[in-house]
């Protein structure tokens, strides 16, 4: 740390709002405790109880516009930040006047006004969002600090490893707090982890560090003043680690079966409202007065906060649906008829040509990944940017998809435009706690407080032979996820067109790039730019049977349509181009006129992409159908390596061909 004396200034004041506000935190959720009780709460409730010099001895050091990202033991945090105590406790109510509008409840307290990025309910899921809620502030100059609390659980999580990594290599002004209260959950720390000095663990990544009692607010903040200070003065993070212990279970369900009573009641003769109460009335700096004083203030407010939280109404089943993306999105582009004069371009340098603009047009857009950067992208997309746009905005990342997938999104949340760029599908599975649990519900949960304007690009499908475990087709799954959109660009023009609006949605869009379309070339006019992302596109006009596909199987149909038309049947066939949402609009009307459909999905039958487009045509056009529904999807194999068992694998011309033979009776 700094070497400039950094303790507080233990005026009466100072103390007595140190304890005011302990004692508010506790009081406050003894509170909750009861109301759980009564059943006026449910879910889970974790409480902070014994921990609550943590919060107060770091939170009020913050300025306004500095950033807090914490657990789901969040409620002290929350009311240390400022958010209205009457406002925590409507939302642990599920009341519409609470902070996250009832929609997160105990673990997920939001407020935009106070700076507050939410409790989190996955277990080291906040480390990256603070990563990337500094990365934007470092990135723009900005002079704030995010403070980031979690528990020792955590360490053991592969984000925090990740997230400490990119906060030191990067030069984040981050505080990572770990709350060490030496059980995650009921594992005590000596049984789950080999080594249990956790500040070594993040000394070992180059973090200035240090531990802490936890139980002592003076010595927490002094702390916490001297890794501020070092934090806007050496511009590089810093680890608290706070040695603490809490008094009730891990959470209101739990039997505590794990520890003794005796063990809990040596910890609370040490517990911190206790101790520094002791020592403010035996040093003659408070009198008994002031602390009655305060729990009657405490009290009155916690009162208030549930009266008011009594007094608060039920979001209306009608409003169900809001904010799971936003209400207002950007109108789509204009159409603009094509130039006559074209120029001969392959589907990659489509894509590079969409980034290059997105850089050119807005200093907020970036470009994240690995290998990216110098190496030029795994399919040599990126090959050139970094000589162009430089490190900070062409950023390799290292190999922790979770890590800086989350950084993207807290770069969003913060008001950047970063592009993520995983490499291939499969590698995405790494990253699916934090597009699942963050990107995709962020904006629910917060109450549409903050949206994540976040686009995540990775290369997907088969053909290459590169065996089972880098040829997979997931689209699907994320098409399965609210709060996201999945767009599957497979023309040049798409290629080109649908980054620059993807950047422009205010809600996380995941582009999905086919391995097999990379090198596929054609004309695109001089003038191609921005392209609609929510309309299937008509590919091919026709009138016995309707083609369902997207991305690389696309061109696959188109061919297999030439074929049929000379076997005298007329083939129409959609492009899907965005598989959420679905435009039923157009695959439904296509099908209403061709009274036939085969859906062509490189996905997996059993609960494929193809499966859901089949039943939304059901519900809607059953009675119209001339013959049943039917579908092409890749085999039910891990796609293998051999040439000619790969291609047996997934869809091709000749079996989309097969299908619609049999399904018209031309066999």
């Amino acid at each position: 740390m700094t070497g400039r004396p950094q303790k507080p200034h233990l005026t009466r004041e100072h103390v007595l709002g140190l304890l005011a506000q302990m004692i508010r935190i506790r009081r406050f959720e003894d509170k909750c405790a009861e109301l759980y009780t009564e059943q006026k709460i449910r879910g889970f409730l974790h409480l902070y109880d014994g921990q609550e010099a943590i919060a107060a001895g770091i939170i009020p050091l913050l300025q306004g516009q500095d950033r807090v990202v914490a657990t789901y033991r969040e409620h002290g945090h929350a009311l240390a930040r400022g958010v209205p105590m009457k406002t925590v406790m409507a939302e642990m109510y599920g009341k519409m006047e609470g902070c996250s509008g009832g929609r997160g409840g105990s673990m997920h307290l939001f407020s935009a006004e106070a700076n507050f990025y939410g409790g989190n309910a996955i277990v080291g899921g906040g480390l990256p969002l603070a990563a990337g809620l500094a990365l934007a502030d470092r990135m723009r100059g900005d002079d704030h600090v995010t403070v980031c609390f979690f528990g020792e659980g955590a360490v053991a999580e592969g984000e925090f490893h990740e997230s400490l990594n990119l906060a030191a290599l990067w030069h984040l002004p981050v505080l990572f707090v770990c709350e060490n209260n030496r059980y995650a959950m009921g594992t005590a720390l000596e049984r789950s982890e080999a080594a249990i000095d956790i500040r070594r663990k993040a000394e070992s990544y180059g973090l200035i560090s240090e531990a802490v009692d936890g139980m002592d607010v003076v010595a927490v903040e002094a702390a916490a003043r001297r890794a501020l200070d070092t934090i806007r003065e050496a511009e590089d993070p810093c680890f608290l680690e706070c040695q603490t212990y809490r008094f009730r279970p891990h959470s209101m369900f739990d039997a505590q079966l794990y520890r003794s009573k005796e063990e809990v009641e040596e910890w609370r003769r040490k517990g911190p409202i206790q101790r520094f109460q002791s020592w403010l009335l035996e040093s003659g700096i408070i009198h008994s007065g002031d602390i009655d004083t305060i729990v009657a203030e405490a009290d009155a407010e916690i009162a208030e906060a549930v009266a008011f939280a009594e007094a608060g109404s039920w979001e209306p089943v009608e409003s169900l649906n809001r904010h799971v993306v936003a209400s207002v999105r950007p109108a789509s582009p204009p159409k603009v008829e094509p130039a006559a004069e074209t120029v001969d371009i392959t589907y990659r340098e489509a894509v590079k040509m969409a980034i290059e603009e997105a850089l050119d047009r807005d200093s907020r857009v970036f470009l994240m990944g690995e290998d990216v950067g110098q190496y030029g992208g795994c399919y040599a997309v990126s090959k050139g940017l970094l000589q162009t746009y430089g490190p900070d905005r062409i950023r390799d990342t290292p190999l922790s998809e979770s890590g800086f997938t989350g950084a993207g999104i807290g770069a969003a949340i913060a008001g950047m435009r970063p592009i993520v760029e995983v490499m291939t599908v499969n590698f995405s599975m790494l990253a699916l706690d934090q597009i699942l649990n963050t990107a995709a519900t962020f904006r629910h949960m917060s109450n549409g407080q903050f949206g994540v304007p976040v686009v995540i690009r990775m290369a997907t499908g088969a053909g290459r032979q590169l065996a089972a475990q880098h040829s997979h087709s997931l689209e699907g799954w994320y098409a399965h996820i609210p709060g996201l959109r999945v767009l599957t660009p497979a023309t040049l023009e798409d290629a080109r067109g649908m980054l620059w609006t993807a950047l422009e949605d205010p809600d996380p869009v995941l582009i999905f790039e086919n391995v097999m379309l990379y090198n596929r070339s054609g004309s695109l006019a001089v003038n191609a730019g921005p392209v609609d992302i929510d309309s299937a596109a008509v590919r091919r006009e026709g009138r016995d049977v309707s083609l369902i596909t997207y991305g690389g199987s696309l061109f696959k149909t188109l061919d297999a349509s030439v074929e049929l038309e000379r076997a005298g049947i007329s083939a129409e066939v959609i492009d899907l181009r965005s598989l959420r949402p679905l435009d039923d609009q157009t695959i439904l009307a296509s099908v209403a006129k061709t009274r036939r459909a085969l859906i062509v999905d490189e996905g997996w039958r059993s609960g494929s992409l193809s499966a859901e487009i089949g039943m939304r045509i059901a519900e809607k056009c059953f009675y119209e159908l001339d013959a049943p529904l039917a579908r092409v999807c890749s085999e039910e194999v891990p796609v293998p390596y051999a040439r000619h068992l790969e291609e047996a694998a997934i869809p091709q011309t000749a079996t989309i061909v097969a299908a619609v033979r049999a399904m018209v009776g031309k066999v």
